[in-house]
């Protein structure tokens, strides 16, 4: 039992790291006329169009992309549990 528990701790402490080098991944492309610089977690930090920051764009991607990621960790969460791996 407490096994299963220091694994799932571990789990979570590995996901928290992934996490934070995520963050730290940028890719920028531009074409166009328009920049955009992507973190590794899939946010937008920056989307230009024609040399003017589109602020109100980014917010939208960024809020969309939020709700694909929790409808994916709420599948992949009954996939889980399917599996017999609880809480994570």
């Amino acid at each position: 039992m407490f096994d299963k528990i220091k694994d799932l701790n571990r789990i979570r402490k590995t996901q928290g790291e992934i996490k934070k080098e995520l963050e730290q991944i940028f890719v920028t492309t531009e074409k166009f006329g328009m920049r955009i610089v992507v973190r590794g977690d899939k946010k937008i930090e920056k989307l230009e169009i024609d040399g003017g920051d589109n602020k109100q764009l980014r917010e939208l991607l960024n809020d969309t992309f939020k709700e694909v990621d929790k409808k994916v960790e709420k599948q992949t969460r009954n996939h889980l549990k399917d599996l017999g791996i609880p809480g994570l």
